[in-house]
């Protein structure tokens, strides 16, 4: 007999074809409005809801992220809520996982797991294809 052990990391778990996928604990949750634009370290950019800086990546594609699995760990997708509605330059696209997820102009938005406080921008420029998602 089997016994599955399943280990506590104070977050979401995400199944994926693996097995389980322990999300970060700062996993943004799902917001109803578009993003805004603030001043961050590194000039204005979108952010979400608590003010944290968005980014996009170079490896997505208009409509489609290539950020699963691991890669949302560090890279939590702004998910939005189902009640959420798209304007201008804001729509959505369809997550692996079925979520709905913020993008700018087609491209994903995501936070970074290593910004801490609104105004943080250290994730602008990581492994030369994420970026600050401009206005």
């Amino acid at each position: 007999m089997r016994i599955p052990i399943v280990a506590f990391c104070g977050a979401l778990y995400v199944a994926v074809a693996s097995g389980l996928v322990c999300l970060a604990p700062n996993t943004a949750l799902a917001q109803t409005v578009a993003p805004t634009v603030a001043d961050t370290a590194k000039g204005k950019a979108l952010v979400d809801l608590n003010g944290m800086t968005l980014y996009v990546s170079d490896r997505d594609t208009a409509g489609k992220s290539r950020c699963n699995a691991q890669c949302i760990v560090s890279w939590p997708p702004l998910i939005a809520d189902t009640d959420a509605q798209a304007s201008g330059t804001f729509s959505f696209i369809s997550r692996d996982d079925g979520r709905k997820q913020w993008a700018y102009k087609g491209k994903p938005l995501y936070t970074w797991a290593k910004d801490k406080k609104p105004g943080d921008a250290t994730g602008d420029g990581v492994n030369n294809i994420w970026h600050l998602a401009s206005p």
